[in-house]
C-alpha cells in the first residue's frame, strides 16, 4: 500500500467524510495521479494542500470520485404528475406526510422531492427519509455540492431559492438540507419502516434480478400506509401490480389498496 495515498486518504477522510479506501487501490491512484498532475501538482501531499485551500479544486475532486450519472428533477414529466396529481390528494389526507428516497444516491432525488414539496408546506414541517448503501456517496449528498450539469432541469425559481452559485458549481442552502435526513441502507438486506405517504424508488430495480425485484416490490408495500404511493424509474413498470396489493395509480405511480 502506498503510503503517501493512505495519508492523503486518512486527510480526505477528516476533511469530506469520504473513505478513499473503500474503493479499489490501483485504480484510484491512477485516476487521481492523472487528475492531480492535470492541475500542476507533484505529489498527493502537495495535492491535498491544493484541494483544502481551493474549493473549486475540491469540487472537482469530489466531481470525479462519484461518477454519478443522476441529476434533480430526472425525467420532469413525471415529477409534473408528482406534483399536479399524486401529492395533492396523499395532502388531503393527511398534511403530514412520510417520505422516503429509497436508493437516493448523491442526494439529488430526495432534495428535488424537499423543492417539490415545499411548494405546499413550509420547509420546515417537510421531513424527506433518504437512505443509500455507499457511504460515500451519503457524505456527497450531504454536501450538497453539484456541478452544473445537474441542475438542467431545475425550474429557475427553484435554483435562485434553493442554491448559490460557487464557481461551476452549485451549493444547496442549508433550509432545504435540513428537510433531508440522509441515512445508510442496504434495501435487499435491511428491514424497511413502515407507514410511508410516499415511497420514491427511481432507476435502481433495474439493477436487480427478477427475484429481488420480486421481493422489494413485496417489502416497499408492505413499508406503505394505505393509499400510499410508490414511485418508480421510467424503466420500471410494474406490470402485475395486485400481486404486491398494489394498483395503477398514473403511469410509475403505484398506490396500496
Amino acid at each position: 500500500m502506498d503510503k503517501n495515498y493512505t495519508l492523503f486518504a486518512e486527510q480526505v477522510k477528516r476533511k469530506t467524510g469520504i473513505d478513499l479506501l473503500l474503493y479499489k487501490e490501483a485504480q484510484m491512484v491512477r485516476r487521481l495521479t492523472s487528475l492531480y498532475e492535470k492541475r500542476g501538482f507533484s505529489s498527493f501531499q502537495e495535492y491535498f494542500k491544493g484541494i483544502d485551500k481551493d474549493k473549486e479544486l475540491l469540487h472537482e475532486f469530489l466531481d470525479r470520485m462519484t461518477i454519478n450519472v443522476s441529476e434533480f428533477y430526472r425525467n420532469a414529466k413525471r415529477w409534473e404528475v408528482l406534483e399536479t396529481k399524486i401529492l395533492p390528494k396523499l395532502l388531503q389526507q393527511n398534511r403530514k406526510l412520510k417520505v422516503w428516497s429509497a436508493a437516493c444516491s448523491a442526494g439529488e432525488e430526495p432534495y428535488t422531492l424537499a423543492m417539490i414539496l415545499s411548494k405546499f408546506l413550509p420547509l420546515h414541517q417537510i421531513s424527506i427519509l433518504a437512505t443509500d448503501i455507499d457511504e460515500n456517496i451519503l457524505a456527497r449528498a450531504r454536501m450538497g455540492v453539484y456541478p452544473e450539469r445537474s441542475l438542467q432541469e431545475v425550474p429557475p425559481d427553484m435554483k435562485r431559492r434553493y442554491f448559490t452559485q460557487d464557481g461551476t458549481f452549485y451549493n444547496v442552502h442549508s433550509d432545504l438540507k435540513k428537510a433531508v435526513n440522509f441515512k445508510k441502507h442496504n434495501l435487499l438486506s435491511d428491514s424497511f419502516e413502515t407507514n410511508f405517504d410516499l415511497i420514491v424508488c427511481r432507476n435502481v430495480l433495474i439493477y436487480f434480478t427478477e427475484e429481488a425485484k420480486d421481493m422489494l416490490y413485496n417489502k416497499f408495500s408492505a413499508a406503505l400506509k394505505r393509499d400510499g404511493i410508490l414511485f418508480v424509474g421510467s424503466t420500471e413498470q410494474i406490470f402485475n401490480p395486485a400481486s404486491y396489493g398494489l394498483e395503477t395509480e398514473d403511469t410509475f405511480f403505484y398506490r396500496k389498496n
